[in-house]
C-alpha cells in the first residue's frame, strides 16, 4: 500500500523511480526487513559511489592508454591513493556487525552466512 501511495503521490515528478521499484520489489522489500542499525550501515555508506568518482577523476584527462596494462596501473594507484584518506568510519557499524550473525536464523528469506565475516571479526 506504501509503494502505491508513493506512486500516487510521486509518479509525476519521478516517473521511472516508482516503475523500477514496482519491477524489482522483491529486492527493495529485503531492505526493510533489516534491523534498523544494518539499514543504517547500508544506505548510509557511499563507499562504491566515492570509487568510482577517484577512478574517472584519474583517467579522465587520459583518452588513449598505450597499452591495458597502463589503464591497470593508472586504476590501481588511484584505488590505493584513494584508500589512505578513507579514515572515516561507518556510521553505527558496531551496532550492525552484532546484528549480522543472528539474521541467518532470524531471517531465513536473508541470505547470510555465519562464516563470511569470521576472518575479519
Amino acid at each position: 500500500m506504501a509503494l502505491d501511495e508513493f506512486e500516487h503521490r510521486w509518479s509525476n515528478q519521478f516517473p521511472s523511480i516508482a516503475k523500477s521499484w514496482h519491477r524489482h520489489w522483491d529486492n527493495i522489500a529485503t531492505l526493510f526487513i533489516y534491523p534498523e542499525a544494518i539499514k543504517r550501515a547500508i544506505y548510509t555508506t557511499n563507499a562504491i559511489e566515492s570509487l568510482n568518482s577517484v577512478i574517472r577523476k584519474s583517467i579522465r584527462n587520459r583518452k588513449i592508454f598505450n597499452h591495458d596494462d597502463s589503464a591497470f596501473k593508472i586504476v590501481f594507484l588511484a584505488i590505493e591513493a584513494a584508500s589512505k584518506k578513507w579514515t572515516m568510519l561507518i556510521r553505527n557499524w558496531p551496532q550492525a556487525m552484532n546484528q549480522f550473525i543472528p539474521l541467518k536464523r532470524v531471517l531465513n528469506r536473508v541470505i547470510l552466512y555465519e562464516d563470511r565475516l569470521k576472518d575479519y571479526v
